[in-house]
């Protein structure tokens, strides 16, 4: 993880290097329940932690994938690689995901992330593209791998005409 945020020239020689890792983020119940109740999918094996002790093959609840998933956001925030002249990012896509091993409740995880491309797409717009890997403290496998795609503005200067 960097100090400060690079700038998009420093961004542009990173191409195919890591970007950093995130610092641990717990995965608890209550994170589970809010995304559950959000998206309307409250399938027991994430929200019926009593169900899922005695019938799930993981004698407990697990977290979403797809909350899994929307982690690389915030977590991918905290590792301070977006240049500080950003306007706006947004998602664009997803080119690759794999759901390689549940999230069990109270489990830490983190992101590592490294730069796929970055390409020009107009007057400071660029187009970046992330390998995304979401690990498990104390896991061999990882939960997740993604390829995200971002498309980021960078706040121009404005040109004050003299005369």
């Amino acid at each position: 993880m960097t100090t400060s945020p690079p700038t998009y020239e420093q961004l542009r020689t990173m191409v195919g290097q890591e970007l950093g890792v995130s610092p641990w983020m717990t995965v608890d119940q209550e994170r589970i329940d809010q995304f559950a109740q959000c998206t309307g999918d409250k399938q027991w094996i994430h929200t019926d932690p009593e169900r899922a002790h005695k019938q799930s093959p993981f004698r407990t609840t697990i977290a979403h994938g797809y909350l899994t998933l929307s982690i690389i956001g915030c977590l991918s925030q905290e590792m301070n690689v977006i240049p500080e002249n950003t306007q706006a990012a947004f998602n664009y896509g997803l080119d690759r995901v794999r759901f390689i091993a549940p999230v069990k409740v109270g489990s830490r995880v983190r992101l590592s992330a490294r730069l796929l491309s970055m390409e020009d797409k107009g007057p400071g717009q660029y187009l970046m593209k992330f390998a995304n890997t979401i690990e498990i403290e104390g896991e061999e496998k990882p939960a997740l791998t993604a390829e995200t795609l971002a498309m980021l503005y960078e706040r121009r200067r404005k040109v004050v005409k003299e005369g």
